[in-house]
């Protein structure tokens, strides 16, 4: 229990330590706050105004991001933007990965409707980070696909899905991109009236989904804002389109049924034939969750502060694949007991989060601005291998925070220069306590910088990270030294229309569970061997693309490949241990390559009419040095839609295609095409508030039985089969 200890400790002094520092610098800064005018507009922006959003945009009315850094430079990061609208539309369950899915280049982890993460341009894991704000979640969902997002989709913002080689400065990590979430946790502005409020409440018939969330914003005096809110969600177990299993593992269990009837088991045949014969529900896939959140926002002038305080809690089913079974060693006495899998696995979630936010005006000098922002977390769950029985406890206590220094504007140059430091201490004990206690420091510095202001015009981004993880029990300790850097160049000769190139070059350090994973993972299915000795990840980067405005329509048009050196990935072994497979982590060159798509345009376009089309493409193809595939690489994907927009209106039909994956690696199983069919009508009654939506969707109208290739449990997890959405959203 030592290293328990360590982790508490260790993490309460660094709360203590950059909170302080963030807190002290703070009201000395806020003196030249206060004397500043009214703040001004950025060059060539104007501030959206309404009841949901307080938006900036460019001088073509293209949405400028938050994420710190990208919005000063957006020809390196291909941006993709939910807002409330968009996420009301598309939220199927309480994931942020399962709402992503129909951005170019998006898929997602499915592991089940309780936990499912974004994939980007094929990577996932620790290749992509999921962002608050601009730091990170701080939970464990990048150490594993059975560990949820700690992100409740219907509280936020906006979400903003930032690809291309700007995102590392989010972390060496992000070489696949990041997903930025914009919660309101932290205001930022007074309200324009005594009090805002956001409310949300939705149905469904595929997981009898129970759902509703509220926010309040209070102004209090002339410079506070107060802001709370909170959400709910409760569904059943997950209706499908057909049989649970995939046809090559039904095949396996019908198998096993017959050897067991050859051996005189005809019980244990019976259980295989069950398995192999469920279908139209997914067990144990119900799940349960709230949140509670409060902030306090401090208006300056042109400076805001801030702080927050937030709770997540979540209960939700692991799916295990039918007919699993492993052994492990009792706690008590040593020996080996077997687990046939009768018990429901269930996983109980839980984080407290504390936030502050600042973004200073410095006056005319040289710097511009102070943007200052961290955040902590205490974050636990816990897997229940049956009722009242604990199986393993995870636990992570981590602090980032970020600093960044916004450059004036001088002549044709302009940027940002920032400091950047994380600390991870994570703690797992019990059956399946695979990886060891070990302890994650980072420390980082980063510049962006942009010159010219004609038609041509150059960005640069540089990273250098020193990162120091230890794995205290094993007595193993490893530094890494990082350097990630990108170069753009974009020609704008027709006004709206950007044509560029960018390149970029990338490291990233192995993750602490890559280098000293050591026992049985169920969410994986296999007993997982790190590496202590793994190197240092490089990738080399080439980005090509165009984007923009032609005429009332936009488009946006990309294609990249990547290099990489000593790419981190997990290898069958063929052996096996407590009967599952052993999987070892290994590192080989790989080469991936994609191409995206998005085209909306008006077919018609009149005062009171509109009738909009919308495609997309995402295609992406990856291969190890030595001729095989990269294992859950997506398959082509084409989404079409049309879409009628009338003054209190919208009628949407869309349909998703996803072609057959059929380049797999040894271990996987191919998986078939299919093709979904979604419908909405989007109703708004008060003509004079547009952002009270009564909304109306069935997705999946065929009861189509689809299966998401980058999933590991794709082979008895299915997507959700028909359903039947109903949801308000109004904003006074």
């Amino acid at each position: 229990m030592n290293s328990k200890k360590t982790h508490t400790a260790s993490s309460h002094l660094a709360l203590a330590t950059v909170l302080g520092l963030a807190f002290v610098a703070s009201p000395a800064l806020a003196d030249t706050a206060a004397e500043a005018e009214a703040a001004q507009q950025p060059a060539g922006g104007a501030v959206i105004e309404d009841d949901v959003h307080n938006r900036q945009t460019d001088a073509t009315g293209n949405i400028i991001v938050s994420a710190s850094g990208v919005k000063e430079l957006d020809v390196l990061a291909g941006t993709s933007v939910l807002e409330a609208r968009e996420i009301q539309r598309d939220m199927v369950t309480g994931q942020i990965g399962e709402l992503l899915t129909k951005l170019p280049g998006v898929s997602a982890t499915s592991f089940a409707p309780g936990s499912s993460r974004p994939v980007l341009r094929g990577q996932q894991g620790e290749r992509v980070r999921v962002l608050v704000d601009g730091v990170g979640t701080a939970d464990v969902s990048n150490t594993s696909v059975d560990h949820a997002t700690s992100i409740e989709p219907i509280t936020v913002e906006r979400i903003e899905v930032l690809r291309g080689p700007a995102v590392l400065l989010y972390g060496s990590q992000a070489i696949g991109g990041a997903v930025n979430v914009i919660d309101k946790r932290i205001p930022t502005r007074m309200p324009d009236e005594a009090f805002h409020f956001d409310g949300f409440a939705g149905v469904d018939t595929a997981t009898d989904l129970r759902t509703g969330a509220a926010s309040l914003d209070v102004g209090v005096g002339k410079n506070l804002v107060f802001h709370v809110d909170g959400s709910w969600r409760q569904t059943g177990n997950m209706e499908i389109g057909g049989f649970q299993l995939s046809p090559e593992l039904r095949e396996e269990l019908l198998e096993e049924a017959a050897e067991k009837d050859a051996d005189g088991e005809p019980d244990e045949a019976a259980e295989f034939r069950e398995a192999a014969a469920q279908r139209g529900v997914v067990p144990n896939s119900d799940m349960e969750s709230w949140t509670l959140n409060a902030g306090l926002g401090l208006i300056l002038g042109e400076s805001t502060f801030g702080a927050s305080l937030g709770w997540y809690d979540t209960n939700y089913g692991v799916i295990k694949r039918p007919g699993l079974k492993h052994e492990h060693g009792d706690e008590e006495g040593g020996e080996e007991e077997e687990e046939e899998g009768e018990e429901n696995v269930r996983i109980d979630l839980r984080q407290f989060r504390a936030d502050f936010k600042g973004d200073i005006f410095l006056g005319d000098g040289a710097f511009e601005r102070l943007k200052l922002r961290v955040g902590y977390s205490d974050y636990t769950h816990t897997e229940f291998e049956g009722p009242g029985e604990i199986g393993t406890v995870f636990e992570a206590a981590s602090i980032e925070a970020r600093a960044e220094l916004v450059q004036k504007e001088s002549g044709m140059l302009r940027g940002a220069t920032g400091i950047q430091f994380l600390h991870r201490d994570f703690f797992a004990e019990g059956a399946e306590a695979y990886v060891p206690p070990n302890l994650t420091d980072q420390l980082a510095v980063f510049t962006l910088q942009e010159f010219g202001t004609g038609p041509i015009q150059i960005e640069a981004a540089a990273r250098a990270e020193f990162t120091n993880v230890q794995a205290q029990t094993l007595g193993i300790e490893r530094d890494y030294d990082t350097f990630s850097g990108a170069l753009g160049l974009v020609y704008e000769g027709v006004e709206g229309v950007r044509i560029g190139i960018n390149g970029s070059r990338a490291e990233r350090a192995p993750s602490a569970e890559e280098l000293f994973s050591n026992g049985p993972h169920i969410a994986t299915q296999a007993f997982e061997i790190g590496d202590a000795n793994l190197r240092t990840e490089r990738a080399w980067g080439l980005e090509a693309y165009a984007r923009g405005r032609i005429g009332a329509g936009t488009f946006n048009l990309t294609a990249y490949r990547q290099w990489f050196s000593n790419y981190i990935f997990l290898e069958e072994t063929g052996e096996e241990e407590d009967d599952l497979p052993v999987f070892e982590y290994l590192q080989q060159d790989a080469d991936f390559f994609g191409i995206e798509a998005d085209i909306n345009y008006p077919i018609i376009d009149t005062e009171g009419f509109r009738l909009l089309t919308d495609l997309r493409a995402s295609y992406i193809e990856a291969e190890l040095a030595d001729g095989t595939a990269v294992p859950r690489i997506p398959p082509l994907s084409l989404l079409g839609a049309l879409e009628a927009q009338t003054g209190a209106f919208d009628l949407r039909g869309e349909v998703q295609w996803f072609d057959k994956q059929d380049r797999v690696t040894a271990f996987e199983t191919e998986t078939d095409s299919f093709t979904l069919v979604n419908a909405l009508i989007a109703w708004r009654p008060l003509a004079n508030n547009q952002n009270v939506t009564v909304q109306v969707a069935a997705d999946n109208i065929f009861d189509v039985n689809g299966r998401r290739h980058a999933s590991f449990t794709k082979d008895f997890v299915p997507l959700v089969g028909r359903n039947f959405r109903a949801s308000v959203r109004l904003s006074f």
